[in-house]
C-alpha cells in the first residue's frame, strides 16, 4: 500500500510541474488538453493517497478510477516532447500500475464492500 501512495504523491507533483511548465509554453493553448488532463490527474491522485493512507474500504474502487485517469493524462502528456510532459506520462504511468496492483486486491488492504449507512 506504501507504494501506491508513494506512487500517487509523485505522480501529482509531476503533473503539477506539469502543468505549471506548459502554461509557460509560448502558446499555451495547445497545451489546454496536457494542463486540464495535468489537473485532474494530481487532484485525484491526492484523494487516492488520502484514501488509501487511512485505509478507507473505498480506496480500492477509487485506485482502480485513478489507474484510468492516469493512463489518460500519461497518453497525453506522451504526445509532446517538452522534458516535463515525458517526465509527467512516466509517473503517471508508474502510478497507473500501483493503482491497478491496489485495486485488484494485490495491495495490503482487502476492503471488500463498504457498508452504507445514513448521513449523521
Amino acid at each position: 500500500m506504501q507504494t501506491c501512495v508513494e506512487a500517487c504523491h509523485a505522480c501529482a507533483d509531476a503533473c503539477d510541474r506539469c502543468a505549471a511548465a506548459c502554461l509557460r509554453e509560448e502558446d499555451p493553448k495547445m497545451m489546454a488538453a496536457c494542463i486540464a488532463g495535468d489537473i485532474d490527474c494530481a487532484a485525484l491522485c491526492r484523494t487516492v493517497a488520502g484514501f488509501l493512507a487511512r485505509g478507507s474500504a473505498l480506496a480500492s474502487s477509487l485506485c482502480g478510477l485513478c489507474a484510468d485517469v492516469c493512463e489518460a493524462c500519461a497518453d497525453e502528456c506522451g504526445k509532446h516532447a517538452m522534458q516535463h510532459c515525458q517526465d509527467c506520462a512516466a509517473a503517471c504511468r508508474r502510478c497507473a500500475v500501483e493503482c491497478r496492483r491496489m485495486a485488484s486486491g494485490a495491495g495490503v488492504i482487502q476492503p471488500g464492500r463498504a457498508s452504507h449507512t445514513a448521513a449523521h
